[in-house]
């Protein structure tokens, strides 16, 4: 008779379920980290969650190679002709897990209307959707004062507070530059409808058009999740007078509606 096969003390175990789900957890951290943080290393995220290099580059191993973050070759500052640091973003995959299970039928919906009815009905529909976003959104960012920074900084929180995994970082223009060069950067890590703008880029207008509106200034979409960034980063000017149109309103200057869909052309 064949021998019963024991399990060498070496032969790595079957994992508990109760392993399996500590390590499902853990790697959901990371993920999470490399949202909110991407472009990250894995040693920054090691000092983020605590975790030592080896572990943070198993969960990192395992979310490349299904697909949902990819590496990012960025230089580092003053660095020369080095070697360009390897940094990880979330994936198009990446983000499309995270997204809404129903943008596949929206997009059939949305195709379909655009065919029945043009064009600008598509466009209506994705202002009426961002002017509710502005409704809610104008009494906390109007709570902030007139100061144009501090009016981003409420943006960016209530954006995080919607799943957008936003952040706001001012940036202060020093000699020989003017004070006007001054502006905060708003990020946002994460795009609930990132493939439905990929599609229909008029989406990414209307919100750039709403960020106008609440933060009392013209503003410059720099890139978008929906068109390849790792981010979707919106520049806002500090430095300048603040516009005179209401936030809460869905009327909006020809001249800024030329402005918004140029700036979303941009790479």
């Amino acid at each position: 008779m064949p021998s019963k096969r024991h399990v060498a003390a070496n032969e790595p175990a079957v994992a508990s379920p109760a392993l399996r789900d500590a390590e499902d957890r853990t790697r959901d951290r990371v993920l999470s980290a490399v949202l909110e943080n991407g472009p990250v290393s894995a040693a920054e995220l090691g000092d983020l969650l605590g975790f030592t290099p080896a572990a943070v580059r198993r969960h990192l191993d395992h979310l490349e190679r299904n697909g949902v973050i990819e590496v990012k070759r960025v230089a580092k500052a003053g660095a020369g002709a080095g070697r360009p640091a390897r940094r990880y973003v979330l994936s198009s995959q990446g983000q499309s897990k995270l997204g809404d299970d129903y943008l596949n039928i929206a997009a059939s919906a949305l195709l379909k209307l655009q065919d029945i009815a043009g064009a600008s009905a598509v466009r209506e529909y994705a202002e009426e959707r961002f002017a509710e976003l502005e409704r809610r959104y104008a009494p906390e960012v109007d709570a902030a004062g007139e100061d144009i920074t501090s009016r981003a900084m409420a943006l960016s929180q209530a954006l995080s507070r919607d799943g957008y995994v936003a952040s706001a970082h001012s940036i202060e223009a020093k000699a020989p530059l003017p004070a006007e060069f001054s502006s905060v950067q708003l990020c946002q890590g994460h795009c609930p409808i990132q493939q439905l703008a990929s599609q229909f880029p008029v989406f990414c207008d209307a919100e750039t058009k709403v960020f106008s509106r609440l933060v009392g200034v013209d503003v410059r979409r720099l890139s978008t999740l929906a068109q390849g960034g790792h981010v979707c980063t919106t520049h806002i000017p500090t430095g300048r007078p603040a516009a005179t149109v209401p936030t809460g309103t869905a009327v909006q200057t020809e001249s800024l509606s030329q402005e918004s869909n140029n700036q979303q052309e941009r790479p």
